[in-house]
């Protein structure tokens, strides 16, 4: 019996993979992403990720201006080496076809991106993957963990442009209401019954 050979992105090119070469791979798992020029492979989420990432699109769908759009797990090209996929963005409508063939999105379209911490994935959602965004001039992050019992608690960043970094403006234990990037009001309680 012979193995089967490996794919070809088994073997990095010497200098790491780049943004473009995300949608030139074959048989890539799902949910790949490219964090400073290496392939980050998705493991199994626990429930918990699921229903946060339902709660906050199914709020932010509600209360979205015509102007944006809301996407769910979908890569967004920060430069050539870094192509994460955010739990949720919000992205302006232009970048989105009528077509919808786009398999991921610039960061300059990026208004606001969503990461739900997993068990597998803290040090990248806490460290990593901020600066990567606050970097891009991503104008909003927000950080969601787990908190009692199904209940999430997130946390609500704001671009620094100066410094190009993020700085806190919330933590949100029942009810995330905010005036930007638009009028938002999600009640976090919901999740219990879900």
């Amino acid at each position: 019996m012979t193995a089967e050979p490996l794919p070809a992105w088994a073997f990095p090119p010497s200098g790491g993979f780049t943004a473009d070469d995300l949608d030139r791979m074959p048989d890539l798992p799902p949910h790949t992403e490219l964090i400073d020029g290496s392939l980050v492979f998705v493991s199994p989420q626990k429930y918990f990720h699921s229903l946060a990432m339902y709660l906050l699109e199914k709020g932010l769908r509600a209360s979205v201006p015509e102007s944006l759009r809301v996407c769910r797990e979908m890569t967004v090209a920060l430069d050539k080496r870094n192509r994460p996929e955010p739990d949720i963005s919000i992205l302006r409508a232009e970048a989105v076809t009528t077509e919808a063939h786009e398999t991921g999105f610039q960061a300059a379209d990026a208004v606001l991106v969503v990461e739900v911490v997993s068990p597998e994935s803290e040090s990248r959602d806490r460290k990593r993957k901020p600066q990567l965004y606050a970097e891009a001039g991503i104008p909003h992050f927000w950080l969601v963990e787990h908190g009692e019992g199904r209940r999430p608690v997130v946390q609500v960043f704001e671009l620094n442009t100066v410094t190009r970094t993020y700085v806190p403006t919330g933590i949100y234990h029942e009810r995330i209401k905010l005036p930007v990037p638009f009028t938002i009001d999600i009640d976090l309680t919901e999740i219990e019954q879900l």
